[in-house]
């Protein structure tokens, strides 16, 4: 999965409680929706950036023989700029984007 720079604002603006639980009638189970995307988003990136950074890893070298590499501090630079993945799951549940269903209790 190719991560895409989306338009969501980088910083912490205010919102309203009642229209993050507008979709599910509920505060705490929007919460809850939200966090539980935002945990697969951070999963995504961490393995998307894992599988970058790999290529450059050289398992022979210790602590003390470690260089830089340039194209390797580019792509962490480029991760560290992409919004939160916590800023990026509230537009997507905002926006309607995010699939969630309530588990019926049977009884």
């Amino acid at each position: 999965m190719e991560v895409k720079k989306q338009a969501v604002v980088n910083n912490t603006i205010t919102r309203e409680l009642a229209d993050i639980a507008a979709p599910t009638g509920n505060i705490y189970e929007s919460t809850v929706i939200i966090a539980k995307r935002a945990n697969q988003i951070a999963a995504d990136l961490k393995q998307e950036l894992s599988k970058k950074l790999e290529e450059f890893s050289n398992y022979a070298d210790t602590l003390e023989e470690t260089f830089e590499n340039r194209e390797q501090i580019e792509i962490s630079r480029y991760y560290e700029r992409l919004p939160k993945p916590a800023l990026t799951a509230i537009k997507e549940f905002q926006e309607g984007k995010v699939f969630y269903r309530k588990a019926e209790s049977q009884q």
